[in-house]
Order: structure tokens, then sequence, then C-alpha cells
């Protein structure tokens, strides 16, 4: 991973717009006691570098009907066949995440279901055929906690570098 430079102003920026993604650049200026060329710079300068990765609107699943949230381990019976799965996954629209872990599962996917029946057919007639040798299903029944990354303490040392 390469390591970013950033300063307290970028810190400054980084905080604001992760508690709001829609908070206009005048008000970070203004904030930031920067003129809003400044701070659009600045904005250009760490989507560039890949610390920022967009803006987007958050869809709440429940809200249009997915009430199910499940986590599910991937046990592969041919673990050379990551970047084929990895493809059919992605082509399988209830699956939001995936991730290569470490641990006993190959991989660990996070999907939205309309109900456990809709789960057990994602599983059953999508996930099955890929593949796997076995897989581990943890159903969500409420998510606690959802935020951004946290940027604690980066400002103080001005020279330390960020991944």
């Amino acid at each position: 991973m390469g390591q970013h430079q950033i300063d307290k102003l970028d810190v400054q920026i980084l905080r604001m717009i992760a508690e709001n993604a829609r908070v206009p650049f005048l008000e970070v200026a203004r904030a930031c006691d920067v003129s809003g060329a400044a701070i659009h710079q600045r904005i250009q300068k760490l989507v560039n570098l890949g610390i920022l990765k967009g803006s987007q609107y958050l869809i709440d699943p429940e809200k249009i009907g997915y009430e199910t949230c499940a986590y599910i381990g991937l046990y592969l019976k041919d673990p050379e066949q990551f970047d084929e799965v990895t493809e059919a996954l992605r082509k399988i629209p209830e699956v939001v995440e995936c991730h290569f872990t470490t641990g006993g599962y190959d991989m660990f996917i996070k999907i939205y279901a309309r109900n456990n029946h809709h789960l057990l057919s994602i599983i059953h007639d999508k996930l099955q055929p890929l593949g796997l040798a076995r897989s581990e299903t943890i159903i969500s029944f409420h998510e606690a906690i959802k935020r951004q990354m946290p940027i604690m303490d980066i400002e103080s040392d001005e020279n330390e570098s960020v991944d």
C-alpha cells in the first residue's frame, strides 16, 4: 500500500466531510479558514491519492424490502478458483461485499435478502453452483454500529505518513 502525506488541513477536511459528505465546500472553507478554491483543490488531491473514494447516497436495504442481512463464510472446493468465483459473485446483485480472509474461510461475503426464504434460495441457487465445498451463514439481527473510518490524531505529527 502506498503512503500519502496529509497535513492538518487535509485532516480537518476529512473530518468534516466524513461527518457529512454533502457539506458545501464553502462551509468547509470557512471552518478551515481558507478559500473555497483551496478546499476544492484539496478534495481533488485526496480523490487522486485514493484517500477519498467518491460520494454516494446510501440506500437502506430494509426500507426497500431487503429485511435479511447475512454474512457468509465460503469454503471453496478449489481455492485456486478465487478469481472465477469473485467474478461470479459480482453478478449476484444481493452480494454487496466480498473479502478474501485469513482463518478458516476462503472468502467472506455480505448479502441482503428479502427474507429467510429468499436467503435460502440465494445460497442454494446462486452460491452453491460456484464450486463451494460448504458455507457458514450468520444472520445479522441489527446493525449496532456503522461509521466512517475515524480520523484520529494524524495531525499530531505532520511528518508522519498515512496509508
